[in-house]
């Protein structure tokens, strides 16, 4: 960021959402009030205290490497497709972000650790 590399700080903000939200668990199990039952003055609310609360998954050390490896492999695709269309600056943008995860992954990708 202090080096003002957008396509680096693009690539990792990216990558890093994509590891949060493959931690993410469903919420399908959460048990909800219904309308017009004396349990919730909302209809649809989490009952009871800690509800909406649910433990991350846990990601192992390939699950986060085989996500950052389909996230190079992403930009790649998107900046052949989007070059085609005749945006070039933009390919080369996505261009330089799967270079940055591939260097990351190049650098540290035996030591990740989740």
């Amino acid at each position: 960021m202090r080096c003002r590399d957008t396509a680096a700080v693009s690539a990792l903000r990216s990558a890093l959402s994509a590891i949060d939200n493959a931690e993410a668990v469903p919420t399908d199990d959460v048990e909800t009030a219904s309308f017009g039952t004396d349990d919730s003055p909302i209809a649809g609310a989490a009952i009871g205290a800690g509800a909406t609360e649910a433990a991350r998954r846990e990601l192992t050390p390939e699950d986060v490497r085989a996500l950052l490896h389909r996230e190079v492999e992403e930009r790649r695709e998107a900046s052949t497709e989007v070059e085609a269309d005749g945006h070039r600056d933009r390919a080369e943008d996505l261009r330089r972000e799967a270079a940055v995860l591939d260097a990351f992954l190049g650098v540290r990708g035996d030591t990740i650790e989740a």
